[in-house]
């Protein structure tokens, strides 16, 4: 469906390098970043609103990279949702209909149809400035999917709600996509958006397309340290493998694979477990350790861990931190399963 091959931009800060992937029909792709590693750059490069330097874009076997914005096909829903202050709900879901020269019969029978699937058929006489953020989200996204476009491009469509709106309209894009069946390109830097809708994501780094897969694979075996880092690996212990065996920090560590030499694996924070004392699981690592420190983070607690020379930081909840008197000085047993390290 979408190939993007090889594209490359200096635009202001960013800085785009040789980005390859593609969408394939009836996917949900995401690429994945933090702010400021150019995701929102390569969108607009893709619908057509910014000129690449270098690279080709294709859509369905056909070079569209000279092609101007209207004549791609695409339906492009911006961070700011762009909605038309001085229209309806009704006129802004039409517009894109009405410059198409779309018969008014037909396009009264699709924005009703569409309003219906999205359930903001209520809404179609009020003005944009009455809305809430979700509602302002829906009618950006049906006016999006109205024109029935080859791709969706949607730029953090969630970035600018509060967190049980968001966690909603993350439930029922799932909804819509199966009951209208599009193909969409989906940048954020939210991994739950990633693995809530993604078939498959890139991650994006410096401008950088550095690691694409399923969901599964890319959260599960990062292909970097860097990737490793943006994804979660808090822990990254640098040792001496032989065999199954890892000697780090002055202790010796359980690897899921045999490896030989120096070696760096990356741990969750949220696969240790902390304990009082020993404790009989399945887990093969485990060590005495004293806590460092502790950083509250509202619900949960990191909480940071010397074991013999090794620094390792864990996350507890708050009630398990005030159950175990986890405190700065205090003896703690660490455990994690040698499947839960990676090896880079």
């Amino acid at each position: 469906m979408l190939e993007v091959k090889s594209v490359s931009k200096d635009w202001k800060e960013f800085k785009l390098r040789d980005v390859t992937f593609d969408v394939r029909t009836k996917e949900h792709f995401i690429i994945l970043g933090p702010s400021g590693a150019g995701k929102t750059v390569l969108l607009e490069i893709i619908a057509g609103v910014i000129e690449r330097d270098g690279g080709r874009i294709l859509l369905n076997g056909e070079d569209i990279t000279d092609w101007p914005p209207e004549r791609r096909g695409l339906a492009y829903i911006p961070q700011s949702y762009a909605l038309f202050p001085h229209m309806s709900v009704f006129d802004n879901i039409a517009f894109g209909l009405r410059l198409r020269k779309t018969p008014r019969a037909e396009i009264e029978k699709r924005v009703r149809e569409i309003t219906e699937v999205l359930g903001i058929e209520h809404l179609l006489h009020r003005k944009p400035k009455t809305l809430s953020g979700g509602e302002s989200q829906r009618v950006a996204i049906a006016r999006a999917l109205v024109i029935e476009p080859e791709l969706l491009l949607m730029d953090e469509p969630f970035a600018n709600l509060d967190v049980q709106t968001r966690a909603k309209l993350i439930g029922e894009m799932k909804r819509w996509r199966k009951e209208l069946g599009f193909t969409a390109l989906h940048v954020t830097h939210s991994f739950e958006e990633a693995v809530s809708l993604g078939d498959r994501v890139g991650v994006m780094l410096d401008g950088r397309l550095v690691q694409t897969g399923s969901v599964r694979e890319v959260f599960s075996r990062p292909a970097s340290e860097e990737v490793a880092r943006f994804l979660g690996f808090e822990n990254i212990i640098e040792g001496t493998a032989e065999g199954r065996t890892l000697r780090a920090g002055g202790v010796e560590i359980e690897l899921p694979v045999e490896a030989e030499g120096t070696i760096r694996v990356g741990l969750r924070p949220e696969d240790i477990i902390l304990s009082l004392g020993p404790i009989k699981t399945s887990a093969r690592n485990e060590f005495r350790a004293v806590v460092d420190s502790v950083e509250e983070l509202g619900p949960l607690v990191r909480v940071h861990l010397r074991v013999g020379e090794l620094y390792l930081r864990a996350f507890i909840t708050r009630s398990s931190m005030l159950e175990m008197g986890i405190a700065r000085g205090k003896e703690v047993y660490v455990s994690f399963k040698a499947s839960a390290l990676h090896v880079f």
